[in-house]
């Protein structure tokens, strides 16, 4: 195939590292406008997150209103609105469309293919990217600059490419077997570009349970219950749903729609509390009137049991909580299975995360993403400085910032023929 030829007459290349949603959807945006794009990765293969990702169902987007769903990027939302402007989850419902696969919304609002996998939708857009002529360099790693020049290490040993239009999408720090390792902070640090250090988002918490509890209870869900915590500015959360009860502590998607609250706060204050609601939908008085109820020769487990329903690992977190002469007194039982304090002490590691906060600060970047102290160097995707809970938002807006970005190239390309 001849080498695409750009609209200013050039054989240029763009060299994009990282082959995620972000660095695919610059690819795009970039080999359609007759840009050669060589795109580069450490890994076998591109998507291999994009893939893990969409193993329990490919949840591609969110259908809510547009400002609750930019509420959702939190103090980063200012930064991800121009983004999402300009390709938001309609346009990106479109594009998926158009490479031959429907969408719908699921009860909760979430946006799924039709057939809720991601393989179908990967393999259809690389076809689309390899006609367009978008050239594959696979177990290439990059190692930084050299002299200028990219340096890679591969299968043959080191390889310098020159280049002087790069789009940096490396992704963050989490799940690092599927190439998210987080090896390009320092990279870029010795370049001078600000970096907020990488930290776990939508993950697990510690708690230190007893080794009795561990060896009853460890990956056993917690359903049905309703966690509320309220961080130090005074912001209260309150939602029900599901948490898993893990070796270390608990993880599930009640408790990573907060974790970021968490996460600061135990930063902060050494831990976070929350606290759990075990019998949702029952008022104290109700519970009250019924552990009242004469339990005979009935154990407090047994009588738990069949005057409340609260048995198995909710009756176990009971007993890891109280103290025993707190089940001698109604008030104070009812009082804690409506609220049960629990105590998180440290977040899981980053690389048990589904994501990772931190990253090359929007302050660093112009409104292409272009990082203002290296001319020609673009990044996007989960390597910027921003998080957001899962349930669509954090593919969104990768491939929104892989859109701005191809779309910054090609303005930083034409600007620089005039």
């Amino acid at each position: 195939m001849p080498q695409p030829v750009d609209s200013w007459g050039n054989h240029r290349t763009v060299v994009i590292v990282g082959g995620g949603p972000a660095g695919l959807m610059a690819a795009e945006v970039l080999s359609q406008a007759g840009v050669k794009v060589d795109l580069y990765d450490a890994m076998p293969s591109v998507g291999r997150k994009f893939l893990m990702a969409g193993k329990g169902g490919m949840n591609i987007t969110h259908s809510e209103s547009f400002d609750k769903l930019l509420s959702h990027y939190g103090s980063r939302q200012v930064y991800i609105k121009p983004m999402l402007d300009a390709f938001g989850p309609e346009a990106l419902r479109t594009w998926v469309r158009d490479l031959g696969i429907e969408t719908f919304v699921g009860s909760s609002g979430k946006v799924f293919p039709v057939d809720m996998k991601a393989a179908p939708l990967l393999r259809r857009w690389l076809h689309k990217l390899r006609v367009n002529g978008v050239s594959f360099y696979m177990r290439h790693k990059w190692l930084g600059w050299d002299d200028g020049m990219l340096l890679f290490q591969t299968p043959e040993g080191e390889k310098k490419i020159s280049a002087n239009t790069v789009i940096l999408a490396l992704g963050g720090g989490s799940w690092s077997r599927l190439g998210s390792t987080g090896s390009w902070v320092p990279l870029l640090v010795q370049q001078g570009v600000p970096v907020e250090p990488l930290q776990p988002s939508n993950c697990g918490f510690d708690v230190g349970w007893s080794e009795f509890f561990q060896s009853r209870f460890a990956g056993q869900p917690l359903k049905s219950v309703q966690v509320s915590f309220t961080d130090l500015a005074g912001f209260k959360f309150c939602e029900q749903g599901e948490l898993l009860v893990t070796a270390d502590g608990v993880e599930g998607n009640l408790i990573y729609k907060m974790s970021a609250l968490l996460r600061d706060q135990i930063v902060a204050a050494g831990k976070a509390l929350i606290y759990l609601d075990l019998a949702p939908g029952k008022n104290k008085q109700f519970l009250l009137d019924r552990i009242l109820q004469p339990r005979g020769k009935q154990t407090m487990a047994n009588h738990l049991r069949k005057r409340v329903g609260i048995d198995g690992v909710k009756a176990g977190l009971l007993r890891e909580i109280l103290l025993k002469e707190d089940f001698d007194d109604p008030i104070r039982l009812c009082n804690a299975i409506k609220a049960l304090p629990i105590a998180l002490i440290a977040a899981r590691p980053i690389d048990e995360a589904i994501s990772s906060a931190g990253g090359v600060t929007f302050e660093a970047l112009d409104e292409h993403l272009m990082v203002r102290s290296m001319p020609g160097v673009f990044c996007v995707g989960e390597m910027l400085d921003w998080e957001a809970p899962t349930g669509g938002y954090l593919l969104t807006a990768c491939f929104a910032s892989g859109r701005v970005a191809g779309s910054g190239v090609l303005a930083w390309l034409q600007a620089e023929h005039k």
